[in-house]
């Protein structure tokens, strides 16, 4: 039952608009938001000072490059609320990202916030095919993760019926999609692949059984095969959304169903690229490090916002008739970076490889290691299960391709371990793809 392809629009006054209206809507609420920072936070005042600026310098969007970066580091420096340019008074919800060490990153929202961060997730659901006559199943996480709340701030925004499910609990999740109908599907792309294959695994066919059009699935990155296997398991349109807590959480970009890439919501946040070594921005096409600066968030603005995601940006207007910039797929971050045996290895080549070699699915495991004062690379992957073969011969020649492949791409040589269908562990939030237990 998948979605025809047309292309609703959530705000096309916004979404649609010309370049030309949108970079001047964008430098004027730069220029806002600039002086809001630099009468409200300190840290940030400060460091203007040292560089010699005042907010009446900046006046456009290509001024951006004359303003200091913010970093993660900064949000733990200034834990709990030395970021913020409102008063505690008007901050009106706290959020949190997950998986982070020693102290969290939070960020606060006022009103005029948690608004604009569900009028993003709004788009991205109507960008992927929601209606107000949906049933939109959200098993993402509730609570600091931005992931649950987000999406039900949005589907609820467009009126659609939401079912807050949270996520975990994976017959109830299976029963209540049956029985209550549920057409989206909004959680992280493993979790909806575990959710395909036991809903396979009950006997179900979702084409007969359930009533699933399309997902909206991120907070981790995923690849083209693991889009064409969630299609696959769902008979779905599967989008693809990226937010973080420090820009607004989920909504910040998304797909439409040309799935060419995710147009980010530049009315609010503005990107760049730049080289993460020299700091200095790239152009359109360039792959580098993906920077963003809020320019209607209140609470805890964002000024060049080192997000450490690698990426390119394309200008040109899609197929869909939205203006905005779109940003390909992450692949790679600056601050994952696997160092072994003096090479930088980021845990996207090796997945670049596996889903190039035909036998084998798309969940895997890197464990780096050290024996002897010498690192070691083991990669486990699971066997596919629909192109299974238990021939001595066929597997010696997968594990081979895998390991000619990952030596000829990252350029050192790798343990190849293949792991039978469904062994290794599957995630209900974000999935744990490395284990360096050089840091234990």
């Amino acid at each position: 039952m998948k979605a025809p392809k047309t292309h609703n629009i959530f705000n096309p006054e916004k979404e649609c608009m010309s370049r030309e209206a949108l970079r001047e809507l964008q430098n004027e609420r730069l220029r806002k938001t600039v002086k809001l920072e630099y009468d409200n936070v300190p840290v940030y005042r400060a460091r203007m000072d040292a560089k010699g600026i005042k907010p009446e310098d900046i006046r456009t969007v290509d001024d951006l490059r004359y303003l200091p970066f913010t970093n993660k580091t900064d949000l733990r420096d200034e834990f709990p609320f030395g970021l913020l340019a409102s008063p505690k008074s008007e901050i009106v919800r706290i959020q949190g990202s997950s998986g982070t060490t020693g102290k969290p990153i939070v960020s606060g929202y006022t009103e005029n916030d948690v608004e604009v961060w569900t009028e993003m997730v709004a788009r991205a659901l109507v960008a992927a095919g929601g209606t107000k006559d949906d049933i939109i199943q959200i098993a993402y996480g509730y609570g600091l993760f931005t992931g649950g709340l987000g999406a039900h701030q949005g589907a609820s925004k467009i009126g659609a019926m939401t079912i807050p499910m949270s996520s975990g609990n994976t017959a109830r999740q299976i029963m209540m999609m049956k029985d209550l109908g549920s057409t989206m599907l909004c959680c992280t792309p493993s979790y909806a692949t575990y959710l395909g294959e036991t809903i396979r695994e009950m006997g179900l066919d979702p084409k007969k059984d359930l009533k699933l059009k399309s997902g909206v699935f991120g907070a981790e990155p995923w690849t083209e095969a693991m889009r064409t296997r969630l299609e696959e398991l769902l008979d779905i349109d599967a989008c693809d959304i990226y937010g973080l807590t420090e820009i607004a959480g989920p909504g910040v970009a998304f797909e439409c169903l040309e799935k060419c890439g995710m147009h980010i919501n530049e009315d609010h946040v503005i990107p760049e690229i730049i080289d993460p070594v020299t700091e200095e921005p790239l152009p359109y096409g360039a792959s580098g490090e993906l920077v963003f600066t809020t320019i209607t968030k209140t609470g805890m603005p964002m000024l060049r916002y080192r997000t450490h995601d690698i990426c390119v940006l394309h200008p040109e207007k899609c197929a869909c008739g939205r203006t905005t910039v779109r940003m390909g797929r992450i692949t790679g971050r600056t601050d994952d970076m696997l160092i072994i045996r003096g090479v930088n290895v980021f845990p996207s080549q090796i997945e670049s490889v596996l889903v190039s070699v035909k036998g084998v699915a798309p969940f895997y495991m890197l464990i780096v290691d050290r024996v002897n004062s010498t690192d070691t690379l083991e990669v486990q992957v699971e066997i596919d299960e629909n192109g299974f073969s238990d021939t001595v011969a066929d597997l010696e020649n997968i594990r081979n391709e895998i390991g000619e492949k990952i030596k000829s791409v990252v350029g050192i040589s790798a343990k190849v371990t293949l792991v039978g269908a469904k062994t290794l562990p599957r995630s209900e939030g974000k999935a744990k793809r490395v284990i360096d237990n050089r840091k234990l």
